[in-house]
């Protein structure tokens, strides 16, 4: 896996070390769906003692095969761990599964949380606080790819956090991605997922609209991608997810709701920020409305079916 450092990024001030985890230190896995249970798979599978929990109790217990212990609840399978990653859908089932019965969150001193999931600026601030109350180490390291690569460790890492953590994780980071890129510090990797699925959403939507234009002019879509295929308009991505549109394929890979999630966070983000982003406002009522059809579980290539 190589590792990226972006040396115009301002990185936290120096910070003393943490005590170093265990040979094998145990990481509390919270958040064990499509993209999280091959992740945590992969940990167990490089040798990481993993506790897994989901919601769904059966997602953690299937990792119970690759070596990972499935933990009754998220206290559970935090309780002694060295590392804590999350991987659940949002910021508040973020912080649901952290709280417990007397709802103050299960996390302490010492532990490193590494916080992997798309859960937008607002979320990433929260918990940057949430943590600095707790005297929790705080990494904002959410994942670009979708299933495939999760199943195949080559996940690109947006880290961002402590320069001092980076010894600590690498391991953690290697079992699960190809790619780190650090950003500084920490909220700086939330702001990158942002601006790159914000990037996805728009060539997802226009890759849909051309080949429905090409329909309708009468020509056979197919043939437009393979032009597009071969010249430099055509990326890997586009094309592929085009080949996906066209065969009417829409197991997901990356469902629609976890990718109109990601465009309203981008387009919140750009709100906030003063920036304008036409196209994935646009795209926005579209998207909902297919989502709204039944198609919210389906991949990200359904919005072809409904342009």
């Amino acid at each position: 896996m190589t590792t990226t450092l972006l040396a115009a990024q301002p990185l936290a001030p120096a910070h003393p070390a943490p005590s170093p985890p265990t040979a094998t230190p145990v990481i509390a896995f919270l958040g064990t769906g499509r993209m999280g249970g091959p992740m945590a798979a992969n940990l167990a599978r490089a040798g990481f003692r993993v506790r897994a929990w989901d919601r769904t109790a059966s997602h953690a217990a299937a990792l119970i095969k690759d070596g990972a212990t499935a933990a009754a609840s998220p206290a559970e399978a935090v309780k002694g761990a060295q590392i804590l990653i999350t991987m659940l859908a949002d910021g508040p089932a973020t912080e649901q599964a952290l709280r417990g019965p007397d709802g103050e969150l299960e996390i302490g001193p010492g532990l490193i949380w590494v916080q992997m999931a798309t859960v937008g600026m607002e979320w990433t601030q929260r918990f940057i606080n949430t943590a600095t109350h707790y005297q929790v180490s705080f990494l904002d390291a959410p994942v670009s790819g979708s299933q495939g690569p999760a199943q195949a460790g080559e996940l690109t890492i947006l880290a961002s956090g402590p320069s001092w953590l980076r010894e600590a994780v690498a391991p953690v980071f290697a079992a699960v991605g190809r790619a780190t890129t650090w950003l500084g510090p920490a909220g700086n990797g939330t702001r990158a997922k942002l601006v790159l699925n914000n990037w996805l959403a728009d060539l997802a939507e226009t890759t849909a609209e051309t080949l429905s234009f090409a329909r309708q002019l009468d020509l056979d879509p197919a043939l437009i991608v393979d032009l597009l295929e071969s010249t430099p308009l055509g990326s890997p991505y586009a094309v592929q997810k085009a080949r996906t549109m066209l065969a009417g394929d829409f197991a997901p890979a990356f469902a629609l709701k976890h990718a109109l999630k990601d465009a309203e966070l981008a387009a919140q983000a750009a709100q906030d920020s003063g920036a304008e982003l036409t196209l994935t406002s646009a795209l926005l009522p579209h998207w909902r409305r297919a989502a709204a059809s039944g198609h919210a579980d389906d991949d990200l290539a359904v919005i072809y079916a409904s342009t």
